[in-house]
C-alpha cells in the first residue's frame, strides 16, 4: 500500500519529521524563508496531507486547487493565515497547537519586562562601547519590580501564567479583560479587576496580551 504523501513547509524538529517519516512519503522544504506561495500551491496539489506553519498563506484558492488534499496541519497556536471557511466547505480537518507556548510567551513577557526595568540592554550597549569606568551610585540605575503593581491586559492563559510568575516578585496585580473572571482565577493568580483607567493608572509595569481585533 502506498503511504500518503505529506507536504511540510519548513524543516521542523527532527523528532517530528523521524516520527512522520515513519508512517508518511515525506517531502520537506528545505529553505529558511518559506516556499513562495505559487511553489505552495502547484505541491499542495500533489499531497494527502499539508504541514505549514503560521507564515504560509493557506487561502480559498489554494484549498479548491488542492483536489487530493485530506488534512491540513498547522505547527502553531493561531491560524490566521488558513481559511477556515475553505477548508470547512471541502471537509478538510484543521490541526495546530493551541496552549504550547503559553509558558514559553510568559517567559519572554518576563525576559522584557526585566530588561527594560533594569535596563539590561542600554547598560550592554555601554559596556559595549567601551563607557564603563567604574561602578557609581547612579549609572544606569532601574526600577525595582519586587513590591511594584503589575497590570496585565488581557487575562487568558498567557495573561494568567504571567500573573503566576508576578506573584514570586510580591507584586501587586491588576487585570483588565473583557469579563472578570471567577474567584477561584483571582485567588490563584493573586490578581484583582479594575477597568483600564485604573489600571494604566496605578501600575508600574502594563503587559498586553490581548487579541488583536477591533
Amino acid at each position: 500500500m502506498l503511504q500518503p504523501k505529506v507536504f511540510v513547509t519548513r524543516r521542523i524538529l527532527d523528532a517530528g519529521l523521524e516520527l512522520l517519516h515513519q508512517n508518511y512519503n515525506l517531502e520537506v522544504w528545505p529553505h529558511q524563508t518559506p516556499p513562495p506561495y505559487e511553489l505552495l500551491r502547484e505541491k499542495v496539489k500533489q499531497v494527502d496531507g499539508l504541514l505549514c506553519l503560521l507564515t504560509d498563506r493557506i487561502d480559498s484558492s489554494l484549498i479548491q486547487e488542492a483536489s487530493s488534499l485530506k488534512v491540513i496541519s498547522q505547527m502553531a497556536v493561531g491560524y490566521d493565515n488558513i481559511d477556515i471557511v475553505a477548508a470547512t466547505a471541502r471537509s478538510i480537518p484543521v490541526g495546530h497547537t493551541p496552549g504550547i507556548l503559553t509558558d514559553a510567551t510568559a517567559d519572554f513577557t518576563w525576559a522584557l519586562l526585566m530588561a527594560a526595568a533594569r535596563r539590561v540592554v542600554e547598560a550592554d550597549s555601554f559596556v559595549r562601547a567601551g563607557k564603563w569606568l567604574t561602578w557609581e551610585p547612579s549609572l544606569l540605575l532601574g526600577a525595582d519590580i519586587a513590591g511594584a503593581t503589575l497590570g496585565i491586559v488581557g487575562f487568558g492563559r498567557i495573561g494568567r501564567a504571567v500573573a503566576r510568575r508576578a506573584k514570586g516578585f510580591d507584586m501587586r496585580i491588576l487585570y483588565c479583560s473583557r469579563q472578570r473572571h471567577d474567584s477561584e482565577v483571582e485567588r490563584s493568580t493573586g490578581a484583582e479587576y479594575a477597568d483600564l483607567d485604573v489600571l494604566l493608572r496605578e501600575s508600574d509595569f502594563v503587559t498586553i496580551h490581548a487579541a488583536l481585533s477591533e
